[in-house]
C-alpha cells in the first residue's frame, strides 16, 4: 500500500495556496513601508499580545459572518462594517492603516469579482451589484490584521538591528 503512495505521477503544482500567501506577505510588508514613507511611525499598542488579540477578533468577525443568522444581508453588512471599523479603531488607529485597509478591500473585491466572472468561483446568491455585500468588510478586517502582524515583525527587525549596532 505504501508503494502506491510513492509511485504516483508528478502533477502540475497547485497555486491556490501560494497566491493568497504571497498576497498576504505583500500586504504585511506594505504597512510598515507606508508608515515609513508617510513619516507616521505606528506607535499604538505595539506588542505581540495586541497583535494576537487582533487576530482573535478577526477570526471572530469571520466566524460571525458565516454562522450568525441575520434578518437580511444589509443588516449583516452593516454589522460587519461596524465590527471591521471597530477592529481598526481598537488595534490600529492610523490613517495609513485605514487607507490601506480600504484599498485592500477594494482590490480584493475586484479580484474576487474577476474570478467569479470567469467561472473560477461562484456565489450562491449575490446581494449588491453581483457582489456579496459583506465581502469588502472581511477583506478590510483581514488587511488590518495582516498589517498589524507585518508592523510587529518590522518592529522586531528594527529592534534587532538597533541592538546589533549598539553592540558594535
Amino acid at each position: 500500500m505504501m508503494s502506491n503512495h510513492f509511485t504516483t505521477d508528478i502533477q502540475k503544482p497547485d497555486l491556490r495556496g501560494k497566491c493568497p500567501s504571497s498576497c498576504l506577505t505583500v500586504i504585511g510588508l506594505l504597512y510598515p513601508c507606508m508608515d515609513r514613507h508617510l513619516g507616521e511611525p505606528h506607535k499604538f499598542k505595539r506588542e505581540w499580545s495586541s497583535v494576537m488579540r487582533c487576530v482573535a477578533v478577526f477570526v471572530g468577525i469571520n466566524h460571525a459572518s458565516a454562522k450568525v443568522d441575520f434578518a437580511n444581508n444589509i443588516q449583516l453588512s452593516l454589522t460587519l462594517a461596524a465590527l471591521s471599523i471597530g477592529l481598526w479603531w481598537t488595534f490600529d488607529r492610523s490613517r495609513s492603516g485605514f487607507g490601506l485597509g480600504i484599498g485592500i478591500a477594494f482590490l480584493a473585491t475586484l479580484v474576487s469579482q474577476f474570478l467569479v466572472y470567469n467561472g473560477v468561483y461562484q456565489y450562491t446568491s449575490p446581494d449588491f451589484l453581483y457582489v456579496r455585500s459583506w465581502l469588502p468588510c472581511i477583506f478590510f478586517a483581514g488587511g488590518i490584521t495582516v498589517g498589524n502582524i507585518g508592523r510587529q515583525l518590522a518592529m522586531y527587525e528594527c529592534k534587532v538591528i538597533a541592538e546589533k549596532s549598539h553592540q558594535d
